[in-house]
C-alpha cells in the first residue's frame, strides 16, 4: 500500500542534516591535518585552523540547508502532493 509523505518537521530535518554535515565535515579533519604537517615552514598554520572550523562550518550549512530544502518540500507538496513510498510490514 502506498503511503504518501506530505510534510517534513523543519526543525528536525534542520537538526538532523546539521549534524550529518558536521560528520561528514569531521571525515576530512585528518587529510587537512596531514597536508599541514607536510606544508613548508612558515605557511601560517592556514590548513590546522581550516581543520578546526571546516565540520563547524558544514554543520552550519547542512542545518540551514536542511531547514530550507524542509521548508521547500513541505511548500511544493501542499502544491502537488508528497512523495509515494511503499511500505511493506
Amino acid at each position: 500500500m502506498a503511503q504518501r509523505i506530505t510534510r517534513f518537521s523543519i526543525g528536525q530535518s534542520a537538526k538532523f542534516t546539521g549534524v550529518l554535515y558536521l560528520l561528514f565535515g569531521l571525515i576530512f579533519v585528518p587529510f587537512f591535518l596531514l597536508f599541514e604537517m607536510m606544508a613548508p615552514e612558515g605557511t601560517g598554520g592556514f590548513g590546522t585552523m581550516f581543520a578546526i572550523m571546516m565540520p563547524i562550518m558544514y554543520g552550519v550549512m547542512g542545518l540551514v540547508g536542511g531547514a530550507v530544502g524542509a521548508a521547500l518540500y513541505n511548500l511544493v507538496a501542499g502544491w502537488i502532493g508528497g512523495i509515494e513510498v511503499e511500505i511493506s510490514a
